[in-house]
Order: C-alpha cells, then structure tokens, then sequence
C-alpha cells in the first residue's frame, strides 16, 4: 500500500498535481504557506490511491513525494 506526503513549504500552488490524480485524491488545502500559496493536500480516507506517483511526476517544484507503507 502507498500514499502520498506533500511538503506544504515547497507547494507553489500551481495546482497541476490536482488534474494529474487518476482517484482525484488533491485537492485545494485551507492553509496559506510561508509563500503566501494555498498548497495542496492528499486526502485518501478509504485508501484509494494507485501509488502511481503521477502527481509527484507532474510536480515542478518537487513537493510531492511517494511513500510505502507495509
């Protein structure tokens, strides 16, 4: 099983991360950065990512890393 962790400081919020989600599990977060963006955040309560790491592939800014838990 995989997920996603998003480094929230590095996140620009150019929000390509939210179109590239096959299960669209990005979205739009709530809190402002040290650089004045809205990053994303990863919200997969049942489990559903693919572990695919499109989203980290999309990343410009590199924010997006993919994690394996056993």
């Amino acid at each position: 099983m995989s997920h996603i962790e998003i480094d929230e400081q590095r996140c620009k919020a150019c929000y390509l991360c939210i179109d590239e989600c096959p299960k669209k599990l990005i979205k739009v977060g709530e809190k402002v950065n040290k650089l004045g963006a809205k990053p994303v955040e990863f919200c997969d309560p049942k489990g559903e990512c693919l572990g695919c790491a499109m989203c980290a592939t999309r990343c410009p800014d590199m924010a997006i890393t993919k994690v394996f838990r056993g």
